[in-house]
């Protein structure tokens, strides 16, 4: 028995079990609701029906093109440096006018608008206490952040972070967050793989770490767009047809922990790193192109949406994004990409969403081709890299050291992008000491 399509089905699965809003639904009634919204929003883009996107399982009939030789090669893509009105970008000035421009294409386009009247947002100390971390003595604070819904009582929502500091630490520190999520009740934990976790080698370099749970502000799944932070704003009403998806509301909460970090003096708010993994690592990718406070980025495969260009037909693709099981995460204006327009039609792609982050680092983590699959599409991510490379020059960093693709487990880490395919699954894992040995010239 082939068990490959089987586990890619469960990994790609398992952060959608946690659900914080309309957890009094089942699965069933939370899949209808989905269904209803997606159609609602078909509608109102005036559109009868979108092409379906492969299947993710290597062996379906449908399967997702996981062939180079038969990716069809994008013949253009927007350039990052050249203004809609076709002007050059020439200097750091320009490029500023430039990113104006291409934040509203993404926003239209793509991630949707985050609203510009926000609730307030207050943060309450759950607990503090001091622990042992893989032996490190570490001080670990539980917090809760309660939104302000004083306009509609009907939804409420908080945002559940914990962050831990080293002791030991005689000033501020840098810190890395990470979009996690919590396991549902009864359901066992895989096993942890073997060595330290990534916490602990965070702690042990001196920085301290944080979790943000994004499911609890935010559900995954179209029926938690009627509740939530997206839901509050709207008063339970359907989205406009650019309003944020849940990757935006995602970034919205990793930004507001930044504000809290920002006034803990044991944290260095300047140096403080945003990483995920999987959808995750669409979040962090969107976190760090809009909200420029975040120093580093650590970006694991995160594929379609994410660091993967959008035209290569090649793993997953615009017809999957675009289907009722992962609208939700965009804008509604997203669906006509799949019906009756084209990837080759976006404005712009995942390179220009790198770029965005520019100067700042960015690391993308990939696994490798045989064991966690072709879905996310790992030269798909590194092509956009060196697609954004450009604007890393024209902003005095260094780009990539090489623009062909590497073998796996290749470390290209001399420029201010760096790019690792490690040997496991879908997993940072196996690249955090790779992540950490490139990011201390930056952190330390």
């Amino acid at each position: 028995m082939n068990l490959k399509p089987l586990i890619l089905g469960l990994i790609f699965f398992i952060p959608n079990l946690t659900i914080s809003q309309n957890s009094g639904l089942s699965r069933d009634s939370i899949q209808a609701l989905t269904r209803q919204d997606h159609q609602l929003m078909m509608e109102r883009l005036g559109i009868e029906s979108l092409r379906p996107g492969p299947s993710g399982d290597p062996s379906a009939l449908n399967a997702a093109n996981s062939d180079e030789s038969k990716a069809n090669t994008y013949e253009t893509v927007p350039d990052p440096l050249i203004f809609e009105d076709g002007e050059t970008v020439k200097n750091k000035p320009d490029w500023e006018k430039r990113r104006v421009e291409l934040i509203e294409l993404f926003d239209k386009e793509i991630y949707g608008r985050t609203p510009q009247k926000l609730p307030d947002l207050s943060w309450e100390l759950l607990w503090e206490k001091d622990t042992l971390i893989g032996g490190i003595e570490t001080s670990y604070r539980k917090m809760e952040g309660m939104v302000d819904n004083s306009e509609f009582p009907e939804i409420s929502v908080s945002i559940d972070f914990e962050y831990a500091i080293p002791k030991s630490a005689a000033s501020s520190v840098p810190l890395v967050m990470e979009f996690g999520w919590k396991w549902p009740k009864g359901m066992r934990r895989p096993p942890s793989p073997p060595g330290p976790s990534w916490q602990e080698q965070v702690l042990k370099e001196g920085w301290g770490f944080g979790i943000l749970i994004p499911n609890s502000y935010q559900a995954d799944h179209g029926a938690g767009l009627r509740s939530g932070i997206i839901g509050l704003i709207n008063k339970g009403e359907p989205r406009d047809l650019d309003d944020w998806g849940t990757l935006k509301a995602w970034a919205w909460g990793e930004s507001r922990a930044l504000d809290l970090l920002e006034t803990d003096p044991k944290v260095d708010a300047q140096k403080v790193v945003i990483e995920g993994l999987s959808r995750y690592g669409k979040a962090a990718l969107v976190t760090m192109a809009y909200d420029d406070r975040f120093a580093v980025g650590l970006i694991g495969s995160s594929g379609a949406g994410g660091a993967k260009l959008l035209r290569r037909t090649f793993g997953e693709q615009v017809e999957n994004l675009a289907s009722s099981g992962e609208y939700h995460w965009f804008a509604p204006n997203f669906i006509k990409y799949a019906g009756p327009l084209t990837p080759t039609d976006l404005p712009v792609d995942a390179h220009e969403l790198i770029a965005l982050c520019a100067p700042r680092p960015v690391f993308i983590s990939v696994g490798s081709p045989e064991v966690e699959g072709q879905w996310i599409d790992a030269k798909g991510m590194f092509e956009a890299m060196v697609l954004a490379d450009p604007v890393y020059e024209l902003l005095g960093k260094n780009p990539l050291s090489t623009s062909q693709f590497p073998t796996i487990q290749t470390f290209l880490d001399r420029g201010d992008l760096a790019f690792r395919q490690h040997e496991g699954g879908h997993t940072v894992g196996p690249n955090w000491p790779f992540f950490i040995e490139w990011a201390r010239k930056y952190l330390h």
